[in-house]
């Protein structure tokens, strides 16, 4: 790791703390109402929330400059807001909605944006990982100083892409940044059970990777630990792995029962509140007050309101346009 990647640690001040943990409260607001509107028939299929993982998109994201892509798993919604995709938009595909990013025929895991250069939302555990290479790889080629950011979970680590990806990453010196959020259960298996070696910065090692882990808890850490990795990478240094070291406070999905962990865990993960920690280390530091903290919130909960009401009055797509899109649409010569 070069030592000039060192000096890309932020600066902790009040306007880019604030600017933190609005980021971090966005992505929480849009989660809760999000399972209050699944639990009302609104939202439907599959939903899988992102609350307790907030610093690790937030942080990671604040390393990339807008013509970087970002890569993306199934829960994705955090990664979606942080990047700059308009909550309108996101919640009308979660409502299945044409005016949704994705015409409403992507849904919750399948969130795209060309614009933002967002490109999943991908369904298929590992399944980005080969994207992120590819887009990677044609930046390279291209002589673009662009870095693809790929997110994926621990679960991804047993699947054949995630090999296959972190070889040819690094035997080609692509500019990926490998994101991986560890948050110890695979669906519903938890790491110990699924993998002899845990320590997932040493399978990345194994590649030629510069590799270390990251404490997903924390906002600064995960900001600093992505600036550094993100100037090694766009630096010609080849791909580098993060492994956040995060949990998810709620269920798998909104079908997971969660027997495979316990309440007493959970409780105890939940001391470590990112949200909590910052707002606590804030207010310590004198940067946050109870004004402060009830104008984001109020800022927050009217951005979430509208971009229900956008989707509660947009509209369904037309049923004569069910094949759109399934073939490619040739014009006559």
């Amino acid at each position: 790791m070069s030592l000039q990647a060192d000096r890309a640690a932020p600066t902790l001040e009040r306007e880019h703390s604030l600017h933190l943990l609005r980021q971090m409260l966005r992505i929480r607001r849009f989660e809760e109402k999000c399972a209050e509107l699944y639990g009302a028939t609104k939202i439907r299929g599959f939903l899988h929330l992102y609350i307790g993982e907030e610093a690790v998109a937030v942080g990671a994201i604040q390393a990339l400059q807008p013509d970087d892509a970002i890569v993306a798993t199934y829960r994705e919604h955090g990664h979606a807001l942080v990047r700059g995709i308009s909550a309108e938009s996101i919640m009308a595909e979660l409502y299945g909605k044409q005016e949704g990013c994705s015409r409403g025929r992507g849904g919750s895991m399948h969130i795209f944006d060309a614009r933002t250069r967002f490109y999943g939302g991908n369904a298929i555990v590992g399944g980005g990982l080969p994207i992120a290479v590819g887009l990677a790889l044609g930046d390279k080629m291209q002589g673009r100083d662009r870095v693809t950011a790929c997110f994926f979970g621990e679960g991804a680590v047993a699947e054949g892409e995630f090999h296959e990806s972190m070889n040819l990453a690094a035997l080609w010196k692509l500019p990926v940044l490998f994101c991986c959020e560890n948050n110890l259960y695979a669906m519903g298996t938890a790491l110990k059970r699924s993998e002899s070696e845990v320590d997932l910065c040493l399978k990345a090692t194994s590649y030629e990777i510069p590799a270390w882990p990251v404490d997903g808890m924390d906002i600064i850490e995960c900001e600093r630990a992505a600036c550094r990795a993100a100037l090694a990478v766009r630096s010609g240094e080849g791909p580098c792995f993060l492994e956040f070291r995060t949990y998810r406070f709620r269920a798998h999905s909104m079908y997971d029962p969660q027997l495979y962990r316990t309440k007493e865990e959970i409780e105890e993960w939940k001391q470590r509140d990112p949200i909590s920690l910052f707002d606590a280390r804030m207010r310590e530091s004198g940067m946050l007050t109870d004004d402060d903290l009830k104008q984001l919130e109020e800022e927050v909960a009217a951005e979430i309101n509208r971009a229900v009401e956008f989707s509660e009055a947009g509209t369904w797509e037309p049923i004569e346009d069910i094949g759109r899109f399934v073939y490619s649409e040739r014009k006559p010569s």
